[in-house]
């Protein structure tokens, strides 16, 4: 069945006592064990819960993976995975990832656990030359957060097999209705369900999709021991969203496009990044990996707009670090969702101050642009108010010495 009627139906089958349409919530740590001491199928939520696992199929199913493994977190999903490696591995990982992803990297390496090397891999040979005799695998963000920036994924888990190094992509930005990054050889994808596949920003989590059996069971044993699986309230929830992911999805890229190509044409704005554009550096080959672009964009402004009153002009876009839910947020990523990364890191991955990020939700597209539309006007006007300040200032100054002269 395709994917849409999947989610619809996500759920139905488990309930076998009264046989539910909706997915129960089976809100309980404990299960009994038979009367003869047979260990059942679930015996404590930590180690499996039906509610949990109704999810964990239905990602997997749509993944083409193996099996799943949901925890508590995107961050969590990440720690996971890398939990997996012994001590002294090194990494090759995507130079313009998430800050949260950097900063576990960072620190880890710090404490003489791992060692990492930053890449551009939307250039694949950047992966080549960043390998070493102890490197476990290749981390991989595409579309990467917050520029946008394009793996070629098919080259990438090329040179990995060669490698004989593990294949990891962080596909949170797309979901698997548009990208499936195991057809492309990956042996783990990572999501943090918080986003477009709960898609209400009313829950926080992570899910870990393995390629093969033995990797679920490692990702599976890692999760457990640490104590990092989900609950099943916030596995309901995220079930729940999935069964309207392919009409939220949908809508988010049609007005994520719609967007682009607004701010494309505005004075304000130097460069939009957004692979649905035909001239982003990325755009052929996404178009052959993607089943869409998605509801993610950024943009940088020109010199002389005031960021501040931008951001804070805003009535629709919320003022939020997260993404994808159905309300659309706006934010700067070197202040916000990338504030922990190390500012060497955010300049070499060209995460600059006139960097801004959109989440754009299923409002209505007339509704986006308005609102886009007057906080770029705000946001210019003030710049043009601080030159003449600085300028009156400067000039101040100016006769000040030339009468004490």
């Amino acid at each position: 069945m395709h994917p849409q009627t999947r989610l619809t139906l996500a759920g139905q089958q488990t309930d076998t006592a009264y046989r539910s349409i909706s997915l129960p919530i089976y809100q309980s740590a404990i299960f009994k064990f038979g009367e003869d001491g047979e260990k059942p199928q679930f015996d404590y939520s930590r180690s499996g819960n039906p509610t949990r696992a109704a999810l964990e199929q239905t990602l997997a199913d749509l993944e083409g993976g193996a099996g799943a493994v949901c925890v508590g977190s995107g961050m969590a999903a990440i720690a996971t995975v890398l939990s997996l490696y012994p001590a002294g591995s090194h990494f090759v990982c995507s130079h313009d990832c998430y800050g949260g992803t950097e900063r576990l990297l960072s620190w880890w390496e710090r404490q003489g656990k791992i060692s990492v090397t930053y890449a551009d891999l939307s250039d694949p040979l950047q992966l080549a030359l960043s390998l070493r005799p102890e490197t476990k695998a290749v981390w991989v963000e595409t579309p990467s957060n917050p520029l946008l920036r394009i793996t070629d994924l098919r080259r990438v888990g090329s040179i990995a097999k060669d490698a004989g190094i593990d294949f990891i992509v962080d596909s949170t930005f797309l979901t698997p209705l548009l990208q499936r990054p195991i057809d492309f050889g990956a042996d783990f994808v990572v999501h943090s369900t918080t986003k477009y596949l709960n898609g209400h920003s009313d829950v926080v989590g992570g899910a870990v999709i393995a390629r093969t059996q033995e990797g679920r069971d490692a990702a599976f044993y890692a999760a457990n021991a640490q104590g990092a699986t989900a609950v099943p309230f916030d596995s309901w929830l995220i079930l729940r969203g999935l069964k309207t992911l392919p009409l939220r999805l949908k809508q988010h890229e049609e007005n994520a496009t719609a967007v682009a190509h607004y701010l494309q044409q505005h004075d304000a704005i130097e460069t939009v990044f957004y692979p649905g554009l035909e001239d982003h550096e990325g755009h052929d080959v996404a178009a052959k990996q993607q089943a869409g672009f998605g509801g993610m964009l950024s943009f940088a402004v020109r010199d002389g707009v005031c960021l501040r009153t931008l951001l804070s002009s805003t009535r629709v876009f919320a003022l939020a670090e997260s993404l994808g839910g159905v309300e659309s947020l706006i934010e700067q990523p070197a202040t916000m969702s990338h504030a922990s990364m190390r500012p060497e890191a955010r300049e070499a991955a060209g995460i600059t101050d006139r960097v801004v990020r959109l989440s754009v939700g299923i409002e209505h597209i007339e509704d986006l642009l308005t609102d886009l539309e007057q906080a770029l006007e705000n946001g210019v006007a003030a710049g043009r108010r601080d030159a003449q300040r600085t300028h009156r200032n400067g000039s101040v100054v100016k006769a000040e010495a030339a009468h004490r002269g």
